[in-house]
């Protein structure tokens, strides 16, 4: 059985979607951009905000299913410019102890929604 996990402490969908869904033990959430959950504006004043901004929304989206980032088994990170990527990874790393960090991909993406440098997924489980 799912349950739907929804916090007002992170962006709403905007789309046919849920912040996250948990089953079982398991916690699946939606990508996350850099939209502030109470104007629900793009923060894209540079990677690194934007980034924090991401990894914040994600931070309330796991709250909300009683998780943090030790939870998380696995992550996927799609940016518009390899480039970034540096810039990207410091602030992401920042979020988690690094002996204990997540598995995870980066892609370089041809596009992103609403024009966003980087969206972030993750996957968590509760034992």
């Amino acid at each position: 059985m799912k349950k739907i996990i929804y916090t007002e402490k992170a962006p709403a969908p905007i789309g046919p979607y849920n912040q996250a869904v948990l089953t079982g033990n398991t916690l699946y959430t939606s990508g996350q951009i850099a939209l502030d959950p109470v104007t629900m504006e793009l923060v894209l004043d540079d990677i690194e905000t934007e980034t924090r901004q991401v990894m914040e929304n994600m931070k309330a989206v796991l709250a909300a299913a009683d998780m943090t980032f030790e939870h998380v088994v696995k992550t996927t990170i799609f940016i518009m410019d390899m480039g970034n990527f540096a810039r990207i990874n410091s602030v992401y790393g920042a979020y988690f102890d690094e002996a204990t960090a997540p598995a995870r991909e980066t892609v370089q993406v041809a596009g992103l929604p609403k024009g966003v440098n980087v969206e972030i997924s993750m996957i968590a489980v509760k034992a």
